[in-house]
């Protein structure tokens, strides 16, 4: 006794609002992506043409088999100016909205951040850094818990590779002071 039109809806309560304006469409992205890309080909080529992308009595040049990876980047970069130019239909479509952009914003500025941090204040204390924020300002979890499981993920994540593994992880001054 299944009812087959029967659906069920599942709503995500944190989902980006429908009406939200676009902040930029597919083509933009295609164009500008592939724009990117074409100039990475350039500089590539260029580099690789320098270095020597030919071969010589030995066998090939350094620059050979990149030199020719960069002018199938290239190729491929114009093919999808191209493709972005011809196709007016999808150069339409709204690639983010604003609100789409704005959870995706609140993922990366924050690892983009842990990277920064890693520099000065060491793998172990970015680590518990970031996961206390994102659990904390992202998920809407308890500070305690947030807190606690940052702790205990750092310290597995430390005792794994320092003592375990004697793997090198960037240091900072809190791993400096405790001697390690």
């Amino acid at each position: 006794m299944s009812d087959t039109e029967l659906d069920i809806v599942v709503d995500d309560p944190t989902a980006p609002e429908d009406d939200s304006p676009a902040v930029v469409s597919s083509g933009a992205v295609d164009v500008i992506t592939s724009l990117l890309l074409l100039a990475l080909a350039v500089i590539l080529g260029w580099d690789n043409w320098r270095t020597g992308a030919s071969w010589d009595s030995t066998g090939p040049q350094p620059g050979y088999f990149p030199f020719y990876l960069s002018v199938i980047l290239g190729a491929a970069s114009l093919y999808g100016l191209g493709a972005a130019f011809v196709s007016r239909r999808e150069a339409a479509e709204i690639f983010v909205t604003r609100a789409q952009l704005r959870r995706v914003m609140a993922v990366f500025v924050p690892t983009f951040l842990f990277c920064l941090a890693t520099q000065y204040l060491g793998l172990y204390v970015a680590s518990f850094l970031l996961i206390a924020g994102f659990m904390r300002l992202v998920g809407k979890i308890a500070l305690w818990k947030s807190l606690l499981t940052a702790f205990v993920f750092t310290a597995v994540m430390f005792v794994t590779f320092d003592i375990v593994f004697d793997v090198i992880m960037p240091k900072g001054p809190l791993e400096a002071a405790l001697g390690r």
